[in-house]
């Protein structure tokens, strides 16, 4: 198995989803960014509004989305730190 990135979405009231994951996907106030496992430490501004694409192995991604916070990454991995995070709905991919 490829290694996977840990991967935690997180809003102001509840853990929204946490896993492992091959790449997330998100879209900062610096453009968008993809990460993968062993990416360099990062803070990042989420764009708002804007969806984060969780990639799990097997092809299958989740995506949310998100108003307002952070992104951060770390070597525990990936944070998404967001004021909401609701699941997307398939017309707003």
């Amino acid at each position: 198995m490829a290694n996977q990135l840990p991967v935690k979405v997180v809003a102001v009231e509840e853990r929204v989803w946490s896993g492992e994951a091959e790449m997330l996907v998100a879209r900062t106030t610096e453009g968008e960014i993809g990460v993968l496992p062993g990416h360099s430490p990062l803070l990042g501004l989420l764009k708002e509004p804007s969806q984060v694409r969780v990639k799990l192995a097997g092809g299958e991604q989740l995506t949310y989305d998100v108003s307002g916070g952070f992104l951060s990454i770390d070597a525990d991995g990936v944070t998404v730190l967001a004021e909401s995070a609701t699941p997307a709905t398939p017309e707003s991919h």
